[in-house]
């Protein structure tokens, strides 16, 4: 959940919020008189396409694909959503992001069950449980499996440095084997007063601690509000409060321009990662941020944050054609070649096992060894359920977290300002 960014083409996506892109496109491609087929993909955030789509046009002479991307995914949904609705304007291929997938799985007759081209054929393809995800309750398969958000901790090398803090990934995760010990070096990092902040924001944190408990954190299968009975989504919020209440946050709201000015600038000295986040910092912090950041290992038991799928609305003129792009870009193969372009995790595990992804280290992160340190998890990642109002309870949490890092609520009554958006989403209010 939550906005992934793209660098490449954001500038178009960004225009009126992000969501003009979408709302004024004439939606997805159509076949000329001469044969000629115009391919539509919508897409969100970082997801590694550009060669891969290449590669496909190169095979299909006579088809063009136009990717047209959305850097948040608070924009893209809603448009998606509203297309979806209106039976046109959505991409002959949508991207459609876990967390809100729920959503689209419970009207299957407005994608295509992919089951009908022999979608079933490729389930060995897919982590059991990602490939579980794609399915709708009767049984339609809906989404095809993209990426998976393993998790990682990006840390300042120059701030730690200054800190007085080790440096090197191995000794740096010694630092904080639990959230506690997190937050009890964020207040090291603070009394070193090197004049940046510890954390940019908590939200993100919020997001990568609930990831690791796994499970149901908002609502259960049936769509009902069990936030309250779920301990394990109050403990996170505790959590990432705790490190507002220690002085650790810069407030820099997640994706805005003070967000992105604190990575150009080193204001801030750790940031949760997943895979997708990588691109993120590089693009952010562009060639002097070359070195400026490490990846090291993530208090607790690892977690996943984000991970996308393909799916084909059957408001489409050129269905066949979209099924095949999609199988093209979430083969072993497209995964790959989405890994080597921006470091989006396989969900296909003979691509996570793959010596390219393994053994994968980054130039940019001081030569971190990334493959291995999100690979090495991910065949035991927790899946995390998110109901269908997910997203609105989600902006609910994200909104009372930056009120209470603010100062303009404590966490209690952030929490509860959280429970009542909650169930305004859910119509449990």
């Amino acid at each position: 959940m939550f906005k992934r960014r793209r660098g490449a083409n954001v500038a178009t996506a960004m225009l009126g919020g992000g969501a003009l892109l979408l709302a004024t496109a004439c939606g997805g491609g159509g076949g000329a008189d001469d044969g000629e087929i115009n391919l539509v993909v919508d897409t969100f955030g970082t997801m590694g396409y550009d060669a891969r789509i290449k590669a496909f046009e190169e095979e299909h002479p006579n088809v063009t694909v136009e990717e047209r991307n959305v850097a948040d995914l608070a924009n893209y949904t809603p448009q998606l959503q509203q297309n979806i609705a209106a039976g046109s304007g959505a991409g002959d291929v949508v991207a459609i992001e876990e967390g809100i997938i729920a959503q689209f799985l419970a009207q299957p007759d407005q994608f295509v069950d992919l089951n009908d081209h022999e979608g079933a054929k490729l389930e060995d393809g897919y982590l059991p449980w990602k490939w579980e995800q794609g399915h709708a309750p009767d049984g339609e398969l809906v989404g095809l499996g993209t990426d998976i958000g393993s998790m990682g901790m990006c840390y300042n090398v120059p701030l730690f440095d200054e800190a007085g803090l080790p440096t090197e990934p191995d000794k740096v995760a010694e630092l904080w084997p639990t959230w506690d010990d997190f937050v009890s070096t964020g207040e090291d990092f603070m009394d070193a007063d090197t004049g940046a902040s510890f954390v940019s924001t908590i939200q993100p944190y919020f997001r990568a601690v609930l990831a690791q408990h796994g499970g149901e954190p908002y609502q259960n299968r049936e769509g009902e509000l069990i936030i309250e009975q779920q301990e394990t989504t109050r403990d996170s919020y505790d959590t990432v409060t705790a490190m507002s209440e220690a002085g650790l946050s810069g407030s820099l709201p997640i994706w805005s321009e003070e967000w992105n000015a604190g990575i150009q600038n080193n204001s801030f000295a750790t940031l949760p990662c997943p895979a997708w986040m990588l691109g993120t910092l590089e693009d952010t912090a562009g060639d002097e941020g070359n070195g400026q950041w490490n990846v090291a290992g993530v208090p607790g038991e690892g977690g996943n944050w984000g991970g996308s799928f393909l799916a084909v609305p059957t408001q489409g003129e050129n269905q066949d054609m979209a099924v095949e792009l999609a199988k093209f870009l979430t083969s072993k193969e497209g995964q790959l070649s989405a890994w080597e372009e921006a470091n989006v995790l396989p969900s296909n595990p003979e691509a996570l096992q793959d010596p390219k992804v393994t053994e994968f280290t980054r130039p940019y992160f001081n030569d971190a060894p990334v493959g291995e340190i999100y690979s090495s998890t991910a065949m035991e990642l927790k899946p995390v359920y998110f109901g269908p109002d997910s997203q609105a309870i989600d902006d609910g949490f994200r909104a009372a977290l930056e009120s209470v890092e603010q100062g303009q609520a404590s966490p209690s009554e952030g929490w509860e300002t959280a429970l009542e958006e909650a169930k305004r989403a859910t119509g449990e209010g």
